[in-house]
């Protein structure tokens, strides 16, 4: 039964990706126009993804599913406690049209059963999560480089703008968009089916097939809201912003790939995106609210669904509740903080605002 129940959960983690994905894809093509129907950036995002996920995903499952503890712990129930620990904090993002990364998710989950137990392999975690860094780093000013050069083209170059160059600058978007979606295929699709795969469920070449056709129908099917986020409710950009977006995006989620290192891959578009907008209207981008939320779920995600793998471990292995009684108590005191830190603040702005005191 538990076994089913491992096949369940990753599926339905894979769907989540795959809602997650469409905006780190095929967002920025329909974003600037090239793709004008939602549907078809969806179906477009769909196949690139599952072609990634079997030219290439095999490298990443291998890293997710034995490289970051050992797959002697690795069990069916392990691997049903890591995926519903990820895939619950994935689900919530989505729910929230916020584009989560799943590696983030995925990483911290695995990390959390990891710490239940007491072992992790902290070499290549380290290497994950300095590539973590740096990639989007590169991201926001590989695209920051390109917006002004594009911006000094655009304003004296006149031809770009006539019809048929734009139609060809079009093509180039969706083109570099569904090297993105490829991109995705081979780094994301890992995230779902890793954890099967280190406890011995499914060979590699298994689950890059299985998980790429629940990816691909997880874009199809749950995607609109978030695709709409990333697209268009950031900034706006010209087919040749776009292309740079997507086109930086592809590369360093692909060479990531290659070295078998599951990276945030809507981070690193949204990096980008970032990047072009700062180019084009400054830091003054960077106080729309969307922007700070995602900043936000971003640092909490792994972190929340580390705590989540390690109290299910805690509770369904280990039959420990005073471990989880332990976590439970710094989550309320610390939302009970958070809580008391902003009355406190709202105190001394109406006090300053009305005057009065003690």
């Amino acid at each position: 039964m538990i076994i089913y129940a491992g096949y369940t959960v990753a599926f339905f983690f894979a769907l989540n990706i795959g809602a997650s994905g469409a905006a780190a894809t095929m967002g920025v093509a329909y974003g600037a126009g090239a793709i004008p129907k939602r549907f078809w950036a969806l179906v477009l995002s769909g196949i690139g993804v599952f072609f990634g996920a079997i030219l290439g995903g095999g490298e990443v499952v291998k890293t997710i599913g034995s490289e970051l503890i050992p797959a002697s712990i690795v069990d069916i129930r392990v691997a049903v406690i890591i995926l519903a620990a990820a895939g619950l904090s994935l689900f919530i993002a989505n729910l929230l049209g916020i584009p989560l990364s799943t590696s983030e998710v995925t990483v911290g989950a695995v990390v959390g059963a990891g710490l239940a137990f007491q072992v992790i392999l902290a070499g290549q975690l380290v290497t994950v999560l300095l590539f973590w860094l740096m990639v989007p780093v590169t991201a926001f000013f590989l695209a920051l480089l390109a917006g002004k050069g594009i911006g000094f083209v655009e304003k004296r170059v006149r031809p770009l703008r006539d019809g048929k160059r734009q139609r060809w600058l079009a093509v180039l978007l969706v083109v570099t968009g569904f090297l993105e979606a490829i991109a995705a295929g081979m780094n994301n699709v890992a995230n779902a089916v890793g954890p099967l795969v280190g406890a011995g469920l499914l060979s590699v070449s298994e689950g890059v097939l299985y998980g790429g056709i629940f990816v691909a129908s997880g874009a199809l099917l749950l995607g609109r809201k978030v695709l709409e986020t990333n697209g268009k409710g950031i900034t706006r950009f010209t087919m040749l912003e776009g292309s740079a977006i997507s086109g930086t995006g592809a590369g360093l989620v692909i060479g990531s790939s290659l070295l078998g290192i599951p990276v945030p891959l809507t981070q690193v578009t949204t990096s980008a995106i970032i990047g072009i907008g700062t180019a084009k209207k400054g830091f003054s981008l960077w106080q729309k609210g969307i922007i700070a939320q995602m900043i936000k779920v971003w640092a909490v995600s792994p972190v929340f669904s580390l705590v989540i793998a390690y109290g299910m471990v805690k509770v369904l292995i280990h039959d420990d509740l005073y471990s989880v009684a332990v976590v439970a108590s710094v989550f309320l005191a610390t939302v009970g903080s958070i809580s008391l830190i902003r009355s406190v603040r709202r105190e001394k702005r109406s006090l300053h605002e009305h005057g009065g005191g003690i």
